[in-house]
């Protein structure tokens, strides 16, 4: 390899002009990169820049994508180990390029040996500020908002970490459309109240107040993932909450068993095909209850429930639960917005919403937060 005598390494604690993008413990010695869409941003004049990272997994590796100049470079697998990535070499020296290193995957609940550091960058050159923007948005959400099927042929099946993008996603879409700084809490097969398979323990509300609360195993303990989260640091101006896809598919889904202490759960279907009324109401309480916890966290924020990118049969159920919170506790600040669902033309792989499908979503929703904003 060519060495660059120029070159000096930044521990990431020794850059002033560092940007760190998501949910993290705040410690960078090294920086743990949790959730989808976190990473970190540099305004770098320099012509040649390194990233040390340092990752491990048993199933799922993570992926990055390298954005440069708001336009997406390079994405890549990172396998195990602790090494250095090269983000570019030979450009211009004196110009100024903005570069944001990002974690294409969502934190991954299937995997307790599934992480991602970074602990340096080596560069020739100077780091400058970074601008703050108007905004925050915190988007909450299950596999849509982890872009699962934006990457990828329409015949792709496999459920693995190639698949997923934080960047061509409605989330990271909308954001930039409204200049505004966001952070993605997302987890596949998850809802308000029950994963797709109707397991109870596999829902978001549940472990939001954590850093990452859903991961599971001693090692992410260890970097500080069920720590509470520190809501007063970043206090988001729109909080976006797109579930209940998974909680409709639980009422077409088998009944999900615990092994261990023989406990099932199951969201009904009465025998005309139409839901449960009992199951009905303890998803409208999920959301109610959610809205209630979200509003705490997040004290002024605008809490937008949008849904509709895989169908809308919770869409009536979502209404009321959100119509019920207003009624009850006087908080204007909260209303439900529907998205256009996902078509044979904008379909991606997985069955699920590809980057025509996210645009659609994302130019839509931007309409509607402009009017909030």
């Amino acid at each position: 390899m060519r060495e660059n005598e120029k070159q000096k390494i930044y521990p990431l604690a020794d850059i002033e002009n560092l940007k760190v993008h998501g949910r993290t413990t705040g410690c960078l010695s090294p920086l743990t990169v949790f959730w989808t869409g976190s990473g970190i941003e540099l305004n770098s004049k320099g012509s040649e820049l390194w990233v040390e990272v340092e990752v491990d997994y048993d199933m799922y590796e993570p992926w990055i994508s390298v954005v440069i100049n708001s336009a997406t470079v390079s994405r890549q697998m990172l396998t195990a180990g602790r090494y250095w990535v090269c983000i570019f070499r030979g450009m211009t020296e004196h110009e100024v390029k903005n570069v944001k290193i990002i974690r294409d995957v969502q934190a991954m609940n299937g995997d307790p040996e599934s992480y991602m550091q970074v602990h340096a960058v080596k560069f020739d050159g100077e780091f400058l500020p970074i601008e703050e923007k108007p905004y925050k948005i915190e988007f909450i959400g299950d596999s849509i908002t982890s872009g699962e099927g934006v990457i990828g042929a329409k015949k792709e099946e496999d459920w693995i970490s190639m698949w997923f993008s934080a960047i061509d996603n409605y989330s990271t879409m909308t954001a930039e459309a409204l200049n505004a700084e966001h952070r993605i809490i997302s987890q596949s097969g998850w809802g308000v109240l029950t994963s797709w398979d109707n397991n109870p323990h596999y829902n978001i509300p549940q472990y939001y107040e954590k850093v990452c609360g859903l991961l599971t195993g001693d090692k992410n303990e260890s970097l500080g993932a069920f720590k509470e989260n520190d809501f007063e640091s970043w206090q988001p101006d729109v909080v976006v909450v797109n579930l209940g896809t998974n909680d409709g598919g639980a009422f077409t889904s088998p009944e999900w068993k615990d092994e261990v202490t023989g406990e099932t759960h199951k969201q009904r279907l009465n025998e005309d095909g139409t839901f449960n009324v009992e199951d009905l109401e303890a998803f409208e309480k999920a959301v109610y209850n959610f809205l209630v916890k979200l509003r705490k966290c997040n004290k002024n924020a605008n809490i937008v429930w949008v849904y509709g990118m895989l169908g809308i049969p919770m869409l009536p159920y979502i209404y009321r639960a959100v119509d019920s919170y207003i009624k009850e506790t006087g908080d204007k600040k909260v209303s439900v917005f529907q998205l256009p669902n996902t078509t044979e033309e904008t379909v991606g792989s997985r069955q699920h919403p590809g980057i025509l499908s996210h645009k659609r979503a994302a130019k839509e929703l931007t309409e509607y937060l402009k009017g909030i904003l």
